[in-house]
């Protein structure tokens, strides 16, 4: 399917410098761009493709300045970042198939509450006393235990496994290998032994959360293991018993949370990062990648290293760090001064 840059002009809300009729027909990233892709530039730092691209449209910011001719043509956009998202939303819903029905073979349990318009597909698992939504799709392989229930128009991928009782919200995305509600790792010291714990709670999910490959989050000890609205989950992430994740964070991949702690809303964390058990982050705090965090942190911070402090504080550290063996030598020839 070909789209003109007038087409996409005018639904992006974008305005077209150069020829309108040109055509497109598939996406790229700008230093890839061939005739007949459309791509776009975010990041100054790739703004010298732009001079030899051959992308045959190339989405801009309004304010964008050329520095020399472009012989793709331009639509200039508020956001071309954001635009590019939802192009590519647009292009993975024609490209990706529409599944419907009930393959076999597969397992519903008697009883369970779910639409015509759902997929299940062959070698899934949906177990006693579940509520499955309007237009949910459960992949191959994939295991819904007892008395869970998924919101409308959530997609659980192949080989996810989501534990009995948890409860998943509207327009949730589960990629394949996470799991969702296995037993929190509570163990009591007994005489150089430990015993279980059990866990009797649960993992809830709110609308509008995306949960990466092979994260895993814990179901609570007691209540509830909370995952709030829009979070966004990268890959390998741990959510240990009863944490909760404030609405619109996003982590990445190998972050591990311990035990009961709360993390805020609209905080950005970067990969690797570590969380203390029992502690509270407030929100809109940006984490750096293999930060430690330690203690309660507040609202509004910008933290890096391990033990986490200022970011600003750590590049400091960094250059002192990076000029210690000149300090040394600088101290040794001092005290030899010194002795003379």
């Amino acid at each position: 399917m070909e789209f003109t840059a007038q087409q996409i002009a005018e639904m992006t809300g974008g305005k077209v410098e150069g020829n309108p009729s040109t055509a497109v027909h598939t996406i790229a990233k700008i230093e890839e761009g061939i005739p007949g892709s459309i791509t776009f530039l975010a990041n100054p730092k790739y703004t010298h493709h732009i001079y030899d691209t051959k992308a045959s449209i190339v989405l801009v910011k309004d304010d964008f300045v050329a520095e020399k001719p472009v012989s793709a043509t331009l639509i200039r956009v508020n956001d071309p970042y954001t635009v590019v998202a939802h192009l590519l939303q647009a292009v993975a819903q024609l490209m990706e198939p529409q599944k419907v029905g009930i393959e076999q073979p597969s397992f519903i349990a008697d009883g369970v509450e779910i639409s015509s318009d759902c997929y299940v597909g062959a070698f899934a698992y949906i177990g006693n006393g579940c509520k499955i939504g309007k237009n949910v799709k459960i992949y191959p392989q994939a295991y819904v235990g007892d008395n869970c229930q998924i919101g409308d128009n959530s997609v659980i991928k192949p080989g996810v496994k989501i534990y009995h009782n948890c409860v998943i919200g509207k327009n949730v995305i589960i990629h394949g290998g996470a799991v969702i509600g296995a037993d929190g790792f509570g163990f009591a010291p007994n005489n150089g032994h430990y015993d279980k714990i059990p866990q009797i709670g649960n993992v809830v999910i709110l609308d509008n959360v995306e949960i990466g490959a092979n994260t895993t989050i814990d179901r609570a000890t007691m209540g509830s293991t909370v995952i709030n609205e829009g979070v966004k989950l990268d890959n390998l992430i741990q959510i240990a018993h009863n944490c909760e994740v404030g609405s619109n964070t996003v982590i990445a991949a190998q972050t591990g949370v311990a035990g009961s702690t709360k993390i805020g809303c609209n905080n950005m964390i970067g990969g690797q990062v570590g969380f203390a058990g029992h502690i509270t982050v407030g929100d809109n705090n940006a984490i750096g990648a293999q930060s430690g965090i330690p203690n309660n942190v507040g609202s509004g911070k910008r933290l890096m290293g391990y033990p986490a402090v200022d970011g600003a504080a750590f590049a400091r550290q960094a250059v002192n760090i990076k000029n210690l063996s000149r300090l040394y030598a600088k101290v040794a020839e001092i005290e030899k001064e010194l002795k003379k």
